[in-house]
């Protein structure tokens, strides 16, 4: 029996033709920077813990891609890492 879940997802293909899914975490704006972000994580039944990634959300004429973040960007990486420490303060409530 398959679980179905009830969040957004992302597919990607990697260097190899593969294709990769990853559940959506979270969606946030920050008016700081004037960016919407995505955090997603490769999808996993098993209670492993998981990678974050985080992308910029970029909105064109063929809908919303997702964008890297410059790993010199030290103040958006610092936003980003708050969102995921309040997600994290949210669930062990």
């Amino acid at each position: 029996m398959s679980e179905e879940h009830n969040h957004e997802h992302i597919v990607a293909i990697d260097e190899n033709g593969n294709e990769i899914v990853y559940a959506v975490i979270t969606r946030v704006y920050s008016e700081e920077f004037e960016k919407e972000y995505v955090l997603f994580a490769e999808h996993s039944d098993s209670d492993e813990p998981v990678e974050v990634q985080a992308a910029i959300v970029v909105e064109d004429e063929e809908g919303d891609r997702l964008v890297g973040i410059e790993s010199n960007s030290d103040a958006e990486w610092e936003f980003i890492e708050s969102v995921l420490s309040e997600l994290a303060d949210e669930e062990e409530e």
